[in-house]
Formats: structure tokens, C-alpha cells, sequence
């Protein structure tokens, strides 16, 4: 299912088949391994490690929840993030690095586990009109902006690790 999400069931269904697919690749990755900085990073001309990749999702995913919880309050939302500019998200993954730098790989896993948990809780929480019925952050709907921070960065960062993997000649 290549397609942008366009409801609540196909949103989950892209969410969970992302981060399936992913997980099986991490969880075969020796651990020895994860630290290795050799994959592309965010900001041109980084190199990054697997456990890297976890906390650049581990962050984003964190960060779909706080903005939630703090539109639900009607609070304000510094979009992407405190300190952060849309034109800054290289910075922001190297913040999302440095905040997990000293986890263990195994943490981290389950920590994307859980944090995918709650975004997956807060999807069924919702109805398809209240995740697709009306822009939610300027012209884009709240399903929308959830995909672009999960899902679709599951993709991407899949395809590094991939390429990891397959330079390591690991199955």
C-alpha cells in the first residue's frame, strides 16, 4: 500500500505495516553493530548509527503525541518543536540523537514499541472525520501530519537500514 492514507483504517493499517516490517530488519541487527555511524545522517554529510534511526522516530513519534495532547488543551503548539524552525529538522534529529545517546539498543526498540503503541491508541481514540474532516496544522489534517511523522519516516529510515544491512551481509 504505496498510497498517501486517506482514513482512520488505512492510516493504521500504513502505521502498523511500517512498523512491523521495520522492527523484523532492527531486530536483526546484532547489537554490536547498532553504534556503527555509517549510515546517511539528516544534515548533509552526517553519518549516523541504527540506534540513531531509532531515536530520530522514537522523537518524531513523541512529538505527534505532545502536540495532541496540547491542541486537546487548547494550549499553543511550537510546531516543529521549541526552539525548532521547519527549515531546522536536521537539528531537530540531532536532538532526537542526543536526547536517547546513551540508551540501549534493546530500550530503544521497545521504547518505539510503546511510543507506536500510543500513537496507535490515539488513532482508534479518534474519529476519521477528527483525523481527515478539516485542516488541523495549516492546510494539512491531523491523519496527515500523523503519516508524515511515523509511517512515512518508518519508510525511510527502513531503506537505511536495509542498506545497512545488506553492507553487512545480514539477512
Amino acid at each position: 500500500m504505496s498510497s498517501i492514507p486517506q482514513s482512520k483504517d488505512a492510516l493504521e493499517h500504513a502505521i502498523r505495516d511500517a512498523h512491523a516490517k521495520l522492527m523484523s530488519d532492527y531486530r536483526s541487527v546484532p547489537e554490536h553493530m547498532t553504534q556503527e555511524r555509517s549510515l546517511e545522517g539528516n544534515v548533509k554529510g552526517s553519518k549516523i548509527s541504527v540506534c540513531d534511526t531509532v531515536a530520530y522516530l522514537i522523537g518524531w513519534g513523541q512529538l505527534v503525541l505532545k502536540w495532541h495532547t496540547l491542541t486537546s488543551k487548547g494550549l499553543h503548539v511550537d510546531f516543529p518543536d521549541t526552539g525548532f524552525k521547519w527549515s531546522q529538522l536536521g537539528l531537530l534529529a540531532q536532538q532526537f540523537q542526543r536526547e536517547y545517546s546513551d540508551w540501549q539498543y534493546v530500550d530503544l526498540l521497545d521504547e518505539l514499541d510503546e511510543t507506536t503503541a500510543h500513537i496507535l491508541m490515539l488513532i482508534t481514540s479518534l474519529s476519521n472525520d477528527e483525523l481527515y474532516g478539516e485542516p488541523w496544522y495549516e492546510k494539512y489534517t491531523l491523519g496527515r501530519m500523523i503519516q508524515f511523522n511515523t509511517s512515512s519516516p518508518m519508510k525511510n529510515v527502513r531503506t537505511k537500514v536495509r542498506r545497512f544491512k545488506k553492507g553487512k551481509g545480514l539477512r
